[in-house]
């Protein structure tokens, strides 16, 4: 029997539906699971996301992109074949694709998290005869922490620093997370601002109804912003930048879930590091499969290999499935990836 779900140069294509899931490239129809650039691709004729992500993905997308929407829950046909959105707990707007036809149902769970996001609804199990899984973290040496645990290190750091006039600059994914940490830190200690790619997602997430607290943007000429007193947070990208240079006497600290792999804090030259992340760590990836009842398992995006061999000891029938992103997390720039 031909699978439901099939991988084509242009991404996982479903044939009887016509229509892709995250597609990397130009299609005709595509169902977007969340908004990073490696997930929704600029110039399909039609997308298809979660509703309370529609802001987020027109953000990413531009004014122009057609999107139509759909609840968590609710379910449509394309050309016969069922399609429903569960929430995945990644980001706000994050989903999983439950797509059935035949009695055989598939979900694609894009990236995901199963630990609580006060920014974003949290990952829901579904019942499935296939899973198809990411792996970004699917090697045991990844186990987060609890998220309090990590607000009450970060909030340390940063009343440290301002106790010694010195100014915190956190580096954190623009999308997703930026706005988690924000509203996980307390407020109290100083005032919050954020480099502008952080503030256009602060404000598509305030316009689709997630409270966070005051952010500003960084002003001109910033140096010692707040008097030292700010928590700057700002993209991954800007490090060893001349945009840092706008805060003079700082302290830089990275906020990922690579910072729990040994030296990498200090290899890339951080004062601090602090293991958060925004997709399922390995206990967690393990506890979304078994939920899922699935007998086949495909794995993406990451430690692929490692994850799907280690189903397998367990009985499941499980493979790697390649795509243009994949890669063993060991070569991966924790600077670079959506993490």
């Amino acid at each position: 029997m031909r699978d439901l779900l099939t991988l084509s140069p242009s991404g996982l294509y479903c044939a009887i539906g016509e229509f892709y899931i995250d597609p990397w490239r130009r299609v005709p129809r595509a169902i977007i699971t969340h908004a990073h650039a490696d997930h929704a691709r600029s110039g399909c004729d039609r997308y298809l996301c979660a509703s309370v992500g529609k802001l987020i993905l027109r953000t990413r997308l531009g004014g122009t992109a057609p999107i139509d929407t759909l609840r968590y829950g609710e379910t449509i046909f394309i050309n016969g074949v069922s399609v429903s959105l569960a929430p995945a707990g990644h980001v706000l707007g994050s989903a999983q694709v439950k797509v059935s036809h035949g009695g055989v149902t598939w979900v694609v769970s894009g990236d995901y998290k199963t630990q609580a996001d006060p920014t974003c609804q949290g990952f829901e199990s579904i019942r499935a005869d296939v899973f198809v899984t990411e792996s970004t973290f699917g090697m045991p040496i990844y186990r987060w922490q609890d998220p309090t645990i990590i607000a009450n290190d970060i909030n340390r750091w940063w009343r440290d620093n301002r106790d010694a006039g010195r100014t915190s600059v956190l580096l954190a994914y623009a999308l997703g997370k930026a706005q988690r940490l924000a509203a996980m830190v307390d407020p109290s200690i100083g005032p919050i601002v954020a480099h502008g790619a952080v503030m256009k997602m602060v404000r598509a997430y305030r316009d689709s109804g997630v409270r966070l607290p005051a952010i500003d943007g960084v002003p001109p000429r910033a140096r010692k912003v707040g008097g030292g007193r700010s928590l700057v947070i700002a993209p991954p990208s800007v490090a060893g930048s001349r945009w840092l240079n706008l805060f003079g006497d700082k302290s830089v600290a990275m906020a990922s879930g690579w910072m729990a792999h040994p030296g990498v804090q200090h290899q890339r030259g951080f004062d601090h590091g602090f293991a958060i992340s925004d997709h399922a760590d390995f206990p967690g990836l393990l506890s979304a499969i078994e939920a899922s009842r699935a007998k086949r398992v495909l794995v993406t995006h990451g430690a692929t290999e490692s994850l799907a061999g280690f189903l397998r000891e367990r009985g499941l029938d499980a493979q790697a499935l390649q795509t243009p992103t994949q890669d063993e997390p060991a070569t991966w720039g924790p600077l670079q990836d959506p993490e």
